[in-house]
């Protein structure tokens, strides 16, 4: 190799390692997104920091990061070990040096993304679980109990998903459901009873209140009470990183109530698999006292998952996703309003406060004029589904029907309330949408209410 093309490849090199140690020393997201070649070398370069992948090493115990597979090797880099260790899922792994660095490096991205999704100052730290929602809101209700053992009740403003109520009686806790109240077409949490309630058990028998701010339409984002009352509050906000009305409201629960923990999904926000979640809080503390509380090792795949989408996002990459969404609101809203102008069926939910999902009002004196009569309202979503149209939810409140979760009894289940007035399609307008998905749709959604 002549001097000039040494000279040339020593200039590549140091770009590439500018670009490493400004992650290491800045521990924030790139402001610029990295390429997939860049990324794919960072971690190959990470992954000869385990034990597994030294050219020289025997193993000799039980769990020596052996892959059969070199398919599997190569999709998760050889990064076999996971992350933490059997007293805490933090701490680092000696025979996972790269893994763990891999965990520390994807917490700090995270907590840069919760700031610029709008947390701000408000979130003290995170941790990245290789669990989705559920489960981890499950752990951190029972890292909550240790700290008040005595404590038997979680009061749970209705919010019709399974894996929130589930994850209460998974930690061995009750559930004291509060009933919604209905304004106009918002279904909202009645305040009122969970003061009462409070008063009720008394406040040394209550965990925590879980609040949910991402949620189905016509539900909305939860404002609560803990801080009088000095019981516990657990936020559970699936997907509300990607709108800012929500981040807001919760740093403002932050800095004028009480907020313990804030549980978001990763693949809802960061569009990665599922499979994990960030436990987010105020407090330092809480979040050490989380990772102390996870039994044994974890898988490191979904923290790797992020890692590599983050790096590849940016902070340009994340902010413009943030921007697309919001830009797209009024269209989507609109080009739904026109639908249901041109069919005659239905109207849009007045659900203001709810800027993620929108509720398509199909009132039965509608569907008794429509061609949908000779259908059940229920179909409308498997119709969509034919059409390759995934994730819209159909409420038929006319049905009445009665579903058992938890142990617990719902009139009209997945509707947040026991009678609300009409049955409803929701549709999400959520991060990585496009104009063209909404064209797409609004034409099929058509197709569907008018039965052709």
């Amino acid at each position: 190799m002549n001097q000039k093309n040494l000279e040339l490849s020593t200039q590549a090199i140091s770009q590439y390692n500018s670009l490493i140690n400004n992650l290491l020393s800045h521990r924030k997201l790139p402001d610029v997104g990295w390429d997939d070649n860049v990324i794919e070398w960072f971690i190959n370069e990470i992954s000869m920091m385990d034990s597994n992948n030294f050219i020289e090493n025997i193993g000799v115990g039980e769990r020596e990061g052996r892959l059969y597979s070199q398919i599997v090797a190569r999709r998760h880099f050889g990064l076999a070990h996971g992350i933490g260790r059997s007293g805490d899922i933090n701490e680092q792994q000696p025979k996972a040096a790269g893994s763990s660095l891999i965990q520390k490096l994807t917490n700090y991205l995270v907590l840069d993304a919760l700031r610029i999704a709008g947390l701000e100052k408000s979130i003290d730290a995170c941790l990245v679980l290789p669990m989705a929602t559920g489960m981890t809101i499950a752990l951190t209700l029972m890292t909550m109990r240790q700290t008040k053992p005595k404590a038997t009740y979680v009061l749970w403003p209705r919010i019709d998903q399974k894996s929130c109520l589930k994850s209460i009686v998974t930690a061995s806790l009750t559930p004291i459901v509060i009933e919604n109240q209905l304004i106009d077409d918002v279904i909202t949490t009645n305040l009122q009873t969970i003061e009462e309630t409070i008063k009720s058990l008394g406040a040394e028998n209550i965990l925590c209140v879980m609040s949910t701010t991402s949620c189905f339409a016509p539900r909305i984002p939860d404002n609560e009470l803990c801080k009088k009352y000095d019981v516990g509050h657990v936020i559970n906000n699936a997907y509300g990183l990607q709108c800012t009305k929500i981040t807001h409201q919760i740093s403002q629960s932050v800095r004028l109530g009480r907020v313990d923990y804030v549980v978001q999904s990763t693949d809802k926000n960061f569009m990665v698999p599922v499979g994990g979640a960030i436990v987010a809080s105020p407090l330092a503390e809480n979040i050490d006292r989380l990772a102390k509380n996870y039994p044994g090792r974890a898988s490191g795949a979904p923290i790797l998952d992020l890692f590599i989408t983050l790096l590849s996002m940016g902070r340009a990459g994340y902010r413009r996703l943030l921007d697309e969404r919001k830009q797209l609101l009024p269209y989507f809203i609109d080009e739904m309003s026109k639908v249901v102008k041109e069919v005659g069926v239905g109207r849009i939910l007045n659900t203001q406060a709810n800027t993620i999902s929108f509720g398509i009002a199909i009132d039965s004196n509608d569907v008794s004029k429509s061609v949908l009569a000779k259908d059940n309202i229920s179909m409308i979503g498997s119709k969509l589904f034919m059409r390759s149209c995934s994730g819209a939810r159909v409420i038929d409140v006319q049905s009445g029907q009665k579903k058992s979760v938890g142990n617990i009894d719902f009139k009209n289940y997945g509707s947040h309330i026991d009678n609300y007035p009409t049955s409803y399609l929701t549709v999400a307008c959520a991060i990585g949408i496009t104009k063209e998905d909404i064209d797409l749709f609004s034409k099929r959604l058509k197709k569907v209410l008018m039965n052709k």
